[in-house]
C-alpha cells in the first residue's frame, strides 16, 4: 500500500451522502424509499436563475473568472447583505467559492494545528469535525442542549475558551437541529469574546433565510467589535434550491487583525480550485437581484411540512420533537424508544424504506435524536412517519 501523510487518515465524511447512497440502492433493487436523510430542498431551481446560466453560456462566458469570483457577483452578494443584516460590506472582502464547504476548509486549515483548539457546536455539521481533526487541532464540543430550544448557550461557549484556543464556530439557523439562538445570547458571546481578542471566529449563516414563527436571524456581522475576525460562511444552496450548482460566498475581515486574511484565502483558491464557473456565477446574481416570490412559496411549504412533522412525531409513542425554528430539519428524541439512534436510522432504511440520519452523525451528544429533513412532500412525510409510528411500535 502506498504510504500517506497520516493526517489523511483522521478525514471523516457526512454520512448523508452515504445514506443517500444507499437510499438509491435499495430503490434500484425495487424499494418504496422515501428520503427524509438528505439535506437538500426538494424544489427546482426558479427558472430566472437557470435561463440567466442558459445565457451566459449563449453569450460566451466559457473561461476563467477571478479568483475572488465575478465582480459583478461579490457586488450583488453585498447588497444581498445590507438587505438582510444592515451592514455594508465590501466586494473586495467577499469571496465565490464552489459551495459552503470550501469557507470551512479554508478557515479551519488556517487556524488548525497540533496544539491549536478549535470549538464548534456538537449536535452540528459533521465537517466542521473532521476538518479540525484534519489539521491536527484539538476538536472542542460546544453543546448545543434541546432543554435550550437547540440554542447555544453564551456562557457555555466561552467557559471552553482558553489560551490555546484559536477559532470558534457557530451556526445559527443550524444543521441538524433547527435551532436558532436569539440575539440576546449572541449579545453575550459577542461581550464575552472581549476577554479572548486573539480568537477567529467562523459564523455558519447558510440558512439565514429560513426562519419561522416570526424568528429572525442574527448575523454576526452585526457586531463591530469582532469584524477584524470574522469570517461568514453563506450561499446560494439552501434559499434558492441551488445545491448542485456548488455556489457559495464567504466574506473575510481584511483590516486590524483580520489584515491578510482574504488574501490568503484568495491564493488557497488559485492552489485548490482556480475559480467558480462563470455562468453559475450569472445564475447567482439573477438569484440575488430576481423576483424571490419562489423563495417565498418554498418556505411556506417548508412550515407546513415542519408543522407536520413535529405534530406526527410528537404523537408517537417514546418521542418527543421540539419545534424548529430554522432550517429544513427536525431533530426528534428517540431516547424513551430504547433504540440507539444509528441502529434506528439503519434499521428504518432497510426495513421500512424510510432514511433519516442518527444523531450520533453529528457528535457525542446527538445520541438519543435522529435527524429529519422535511424537505420532502406532505404526502411523503405523512407516509413516511406512518411507517416510523408503525416500526417503533413492534
Amino acid at each position: 500500500m502506498l504510504r500517506t501523510v497520516p493526517h489523511f487518515d483522521r478525514i471523516g465524511e457526512e454520512n448523508a451522502f452515504a445514506v443517500l447512497a444507499r437510499a438509491t440502492a435499495l430503490a434500484a433493487g425495487g424499494m418504496d424509499v422515501i428520503n427524509l436523510g438528505i439535506g437538500q430542498p426538494d424544489f427546482r431551481t426558479p427558472d430566472h436563475i437557470v435561463e440567466a446560466a442558459i445565457k451566459a453560456l449563449r453569450d460566451g462566458h466559457h473561461g476563467y473568472t477571478p479568483a475572488t469570483g465575478l465582480i459583478a457577483c461579490r457586488e450583488a452578494v453585498a447588497r444581498r447583505t445590507l438587505t438582510m443584516t444592515g451592514m455594508e460590506v465590501s466586494p473586495e472582502t467577499i469571496m465565490i467559492m464552489p459551495g459552503g464547504k470550501p469557507t470551512m476548509y479554508a478557515a479551519i486549515v488556517m487556524f488548525g494545528e497540533p496544539g491549536a483548539e478549535i470549538l464548534y457546536p456538537d449536535p452540528g455539521f459533521p465537517i466542521y469535525r473532521s476538518m479540525i481533526e484534519f489539521t491536527g487541532a484539538k476538536p472542542v464540543p460546544v453543546p448545543v442542549r434541546e432543554e435550550n430550544g437547540f440554542a447555544f448557550s453564551a456562557e457555555e461557549t466561552l467557559a471552553l475558551i482558553n489560551e490555546n484556543t484559536r477559532l470558534l464556530i457557530i451556526n445559527s439557523p443550524a444543521n441538524p437541529t433547527g435551532g436558532v439562538t436569539p440575539k440576546a445570547e449572541i449579545d453575550k458571546l459577542v461581550k464575552g469574546l472581549e476577554a479572548w481578542p486573539d480568537v477567529a471566529i467562523l459564523s455558519d449563516e447558510i440558512y439565514d433565510a429560513m426562519t419561522y414563527d416570526g424568528e429572525t436571524h442574527t448575523s454576526l456581522l452585526a457586531y463591530p467589535e469582532i469584524r477584524d475576525r470574522l469570517v461568514v460562511l453563506n450561499g446560494w444552496s439552501k434559499t434558492w434550491a441551488m445545491t448542485g450548482w456548488r455556489m457559495g460566498w464567504s466574506i473575510w475581515p481584511n483590516s486590524g487583525k483580520g489584515a491578510g486574511l482574504y488574501d490568503k484565502v484568495r491564493k488557497l483558491a488559485v492552489n485548490c480550485w482556480s475559480c467558480v464557473n462563470a455562468p453559475s456565477q450569472f445564475a447567482g446574481i439573477a438569484a440575488i437581484d430576481g423576483p424571490q416570490d419562489d423563495v417565498d412559496r418554498m418556505m411556506a411549504a417548508f412550515d407546513r411540512r415542519r408543522k407536520l412533522v413535529v405534530e406526527r412525531m410528537n404523537a408517537i409513542e417514546g418521542v418527543s420533537c421540539t419545534t424548529p425554528k430554522g432550517a429544513f430539519y427536525a431533530f426528534p428524541n428517540i431516547g424513551a424508544t430504547g433504540w440507539q439512534a444509528r441502529k434506528l436510522a439503519t434499521s428504518l432504511l432497510d426495513e421500512t424504506g424510510v432514511a433519516t440520519i442518527g444523531g450520533p452523525d453529528f457528535g457525542i451528544l446527538g445520541e438519543g435524536f435522529i435527524r429529519l429533513s422535511y424537505a420532502n412532500s406532505e404526502e411523503n412525510i405523512e407516509r413516511a412517519i406512518e411507517r416510523i409510528g408503525g416500526f417503533l411500535a413492534g
